[in-house]
């Protein structure tokens, strides 16, 4: 209170300073210049004054400050990292938008613009709750539903999570493109966020001395930001859902011969890739639980795996005399960065590029994979999220800075991947199927050669383009 009222005086002083120096300069006085040269004098003076009298003020403000600076520090670290990763949901859509044909990409778009209202609305409501509360049976949360918490670290966490739940739910729309029903999304988006997600995060990330940690989180598990915990539980519900929905119309031929779907604008898919790669830095940077966690480490190691990722891939497409393609060196960023979210913070940086690279490997086989399985990924989710965060979560626990290739510490990392794949493509797996039975999952053939933006939405994204539908109002 003391600071707050010497401060307003310092400010009314200031301001009828100025006030004064305005009257006196509109009087008709002959010699201004010499009065103006006055004015400047009393600025000066007034200036110092206020000084002075601020000066106790600031004094008692920096001393009561100083016990609460580190607390602030992380409050600003939450605030600025839940934002960044908020801002990935606009590196989401540009990419996966880019990555369809120009008629479905409104549908995308939306797809990740309401994913994040419904999903943000079910994960307050019960996700938090499954997720953080009360575990003592080590498998599921049981308190804290509509969480009205009145910490200020509390609430700045809860909202940095519900961005997490937000990247988790998002994975899928690019994997299921072009020919997943509107509706439908939403509703798996919803069990996504308020369901598989939190459950599974409760095991590696939920409980604490007091109540008993999750059962994954006991052992040891090691998942810093989210490798496994974030993007393979989104991977792997993707990798689900596209089983479910199958290919697009014309994606495979006859002889399951691979028939390439182009984007319809790869500047897009750039700008995403940036824009992704950009947030990631909050993604890592402000999971951190410890002082003895070094922020300045886990930012090198993000940006060292993201362009070791864009490496490899480079290098996999060169030595093998493919094109170098934009797509794929967007991916591999993707993939590097998804696979050092989990070891960020315990990791040395030559490990860390190491990581990286190998992920970049990944993404291109496991891609390549489902393709030859008749799979049809549209963005090449399954292994950006899916394969690259189980290599991640892995290499956690193989490269462990101090304690490397512990075997007890990578069964654990093994056992924690296995869990996740059985967890979330089981259970996506049920529920895909599920909704498909009650309201049918997947857009008409026709709907899908119209394109979902105008039978979805009845709004289209280049208008120009498609001037019979707007005109005619046929579908």
């Amino acid at each position: 209170m003391y600071v707050g009222k010497r401060l307003n005086d310092v400010c009314a002083c200031w301001l009828s300073v100025k006030i004064i120096s305005a009257a006196i300069l509109s009087l008709n006085i002959n010699n201004k210049n010499k009065m103006s040269m006055h004015l400047k004098k009393i600025t000066k003076f007034s200036l110092s004054f206020m000084f002075l009298l601020a000066f106790p003020a600031l004094a008692e403000a920096s001393n009561d400050a100083g016990s609460n600076i580190i607390i602030d520090a992380q409050a600003l670290l939450l605030v600025v990292g839940a934002a960044l990763v908020f801002f990935m949901q606009a590196g989401f859509a540009l990419l996966e938008s880019g990555f369809v044909r120009s008629k479905n990409a409104v549908n995308v778009i939306m797809k990740n613009y309401t994913d994040m209202a419904f999903g943000m609305i079910i994960y307050w409501a019960f996700g938090y709750a499954l997720m953080f509360g009360t575990n003592t049976t080590g498998l599921i949360g049981m308190s804290e539903f509509m969480p009205d918490l009145e910490s200020n670290s509390d609430l700045l966490g809860l909202l940095y999570q519900m961005m997490f739940a937000a990247t988790a739910a998002t994975i899928i729309s690019g994997a299921v493109a072009e020919r997943m029903r509107f509706w439908a999304y939403i509703f798996t988006s919803v069990f996504v966020t308020g369901l598989i997600y939190p459950i599974f995060g409760s095991w590696a990330w939920g409980g604490n001395e007091t109540t008993g940690f999750g059962w994954l989180n006991g052992l040891g598990f090691i998942d810093f930001a989210g490798s496994t915990v974030v993007h393979s539980i989104g991977g792997w519900c993707a990798l689900a859902a596209v089983i479910v929905l199958k290919p697009r119309l014309g994606r495979f031929g006859s002889n399951n011969s691979v028939r390439d779907i182009p984007g319809h604008n790869l500047t897009m898919v750039a700008l995403g890739g940036f824009i992704l790669w950009f947030g990631w830095f909050g993604f890592n940077g402000a999971s951190i639980t410890s002082s003895e966690q070094s922020l300045g480490l886990i930012l090198i190691n993000t940006q060292l795996a993201a362009a070791a990722g864009v490496v490899a891939v480079i290098a996999i497409m060169a030595i093998s005399r493919k094109p170098i393609l934009i797509s794929q060196a967007v991916n591999g960023s993707l993939a590097g960065l998804v696979a050092i979210t989990a070891g960020a913070a315990t990791m040395s940086p030559g490990f860390a590029l190491l990581t990286g690279l190998i992920a970049g490997v990944v993404v291109i086989l496991f891609n390549n994979l489902l393709l030859r399985m008749g799979i049809d990924d549209v963005v090449g989710a399954v292994g950006v999220h899916g394969a690259s965060g189980a290599w991640g979560t892995l290499a956690a626990g193989i490269f462990y800075q101090g304690d490397l290739f512990n075997m007890s510490r990578i069964a654990v990392q093994f056992f924690g991947v296995v869990a996740a794949f059985v967890w979330a493509f089981g259970v996506g797996f049920i529920v895909y199927k599920a909704i498909d039975m009650m309201i049918g999952i997947r857009a008409p053939s026709l709907h899908e050669q119209h394109g979902l933006d105008y039978t979805e939405h009845a709004e289209l994204g280049y208008p120009e383009f498609q001037k019979n539908l707007t005109h005619s109002g046929e579908v």
